[in-house]
């Protein structure tokens, strides 16, 4: 057996105190813990951790180029690694837009200029229309050379279903994911807030959940005929989670994320205008949160993403109706999904799929399962630890989180990437 460089000693891996061998930047065994010596090797206590494997978000903005105020790249990935994440998929967002090769390449050089060491690893989203305004589709085998790891129009969903049946194809050919923001562009698009009961007492104009669900069902049926692979972006009500489930039955080729705020607040968050709260798609009822859930447990829906969505906070202390929609989520999602893992919402298997496994093999991203020659992305966490969600603990530019002020548990001790401690 190859000597181990680095030996991460009494950690617990899925209930079991383990020693893990790390050499080469690769995973070399994860054995029954011992007092074996290693000669040469660094030793890390681990104690009463939990050995975890770094996980990957599929969906954030990172706002560079052009909006550096709200974040930026090594704000972003700096968030990120201290959140437990390796692999960040940004969006294309930006401005200018993602939508040819050279602003990939800047992306990926500003990431390594970030951690000329090694650190996380950025995957941009390409553009999947020029400019993303839907009317002409982007260089996409250009971009996919140069590092883009999927395609989509992000928060501008293409309205003409001709030519979201043509990016498809196009896409197809490049072998990367489309992913869809699912959203009818003329029912009430981007007000951030569900249309109901709540609304209604607060005097907004809401979204109805079948402006999300009519796109699903859109998408689906367009996956289902040209029998190409789609993905569904932060899905938010039962209708979708009914759809998709009706789809996978038939053996449509989809996928589906949600995110960690669909699953731990309701609309009543909106209760006292709290711009924090706004987010699109907008959060929605308490039967929404159980089908998502249930979606979960029964694998309709395959995996988590923040939609980590910084904004300054000028941009946010305004009228609830001006503000824009987001949530700043790389700080607190590990802390807040697990947190359903600790009252028996989800289990510790359904968490490791849905931040690290599902990403990962969905979007061809380095995984890592700790079997031997895995990349040894991993963090040592500390499932007991409480702290306060707020602008001192969050590595982000953005603090716009309706969890700010709340004490949270859970926390990242320390992270190694291809067997480097980062944090």
């Amino acid at each position: 057996m190859t000597h181990p460089e680095l030996v991460i000693r009494k950690a617990v891996w899925k209930g079991e105190e383990v020693d893990l061998l790390v050499a080469d930047g690769k995973i070399l065994d994860v054995i029954p813990s011992s007092d074996t010596m290693y000669e040469g090797a660094e030793v890390v206590a681990a104690k009463g951790l939990l050995l975890m494997p770094s996980m990957t978000d599929v969906h954030t903005h990172l706002r560079e180029p052009g909006f550096e105020y709200k974040e930026d790249i090594a704000s972003g990935l700096k968030a990120a690694v201290h959140g437990g994440f390796s692999n960040i998929m940004c969006m294309a967002n930006t401005d200018p837009v993602n939508d040819n090769a050279v602003v990939t390449d800047e992306m990926l050089r500003k990431a390594k200029a970030a951690y000329p060491e090694g650190g996380p690893r950025l995957f941009p989203i390409g553009a999947l229309t020029k400019g993303l305004e839907g009317k002409e589709l982007a260089p996409m085998h250009e971009m996919a050379e140069a590092g883009c790891a999927a395609f989509s129009n992000d928060g501008l969903p293409v309205k003409n279903s001709e030519l979201f049946r043509r990016a498809m194809e196009y896409g197809s050919d490049t072998g990367k994911p489309i992913i869809d923001h699912c959203e009818d562009p003329y029912l009430a698009p981007a007000v951030g807030v569900n249309e109901g009961e709540v609304s209604s007492v607060l005097g907004l104009a809401g979204q109805p959940d079948v402006a999300e669900a009519a796109q699903v069902a859109r998408d689906l049926l367009m996956a289902e005929y040209l029998d190409m692979h789609i993905h569904l972006a932060h899905i938010s009500c039962r209708k979708s989670v009914d759809l998709i489930a009706w789809a996978k039955k038939r053996g449509v080729k989809v996928t589906a994320e949600t995110c960690p705020h669909y699953l731990l607040l309701t609309e009543d968050a909106l209760n006292g205008y709290s711009s924090d709260t706004k987010v699109n798609p907008p959060l929605r009822t308490a039967d929404d949160v159980d089908a998502l859930l249930a979606g979960i447990k029964d694998g309709t829906i395959d995996m988590f993403a923040t939609d980590h969505a910084p904004h300054a906070a000028h941009e946010k202390e305004v009228e609830f109706m001006h503000a824009p929609c987001g949530i700043s989520g790389l700080d607190s999602a590990l802390s807040l999904t697990w947190s359903l893992v600790a009252s028996g919402k989800i289990t510790f298997d359904d968490f490791i799929r849905m931040w690290t496994t599902a990403p990962c093999e969905t979007f061809d991203l380095p995984l890592n399962s700790f079997k031997k020659g895995d990349p040894a992305d991993f963090f040592l966490f500390d499932p007991s630890e409480e702290w306060v969600l707020d602008a001192t603990t969050m590595h982000s530019k953005g603090k716009n989180t309706p969890f700010r002020g709340q004490t949270l548990k859970g926390r990242v001790i320390s992270h190694f990437l291809s067997g480097k401690k980062i944090v």
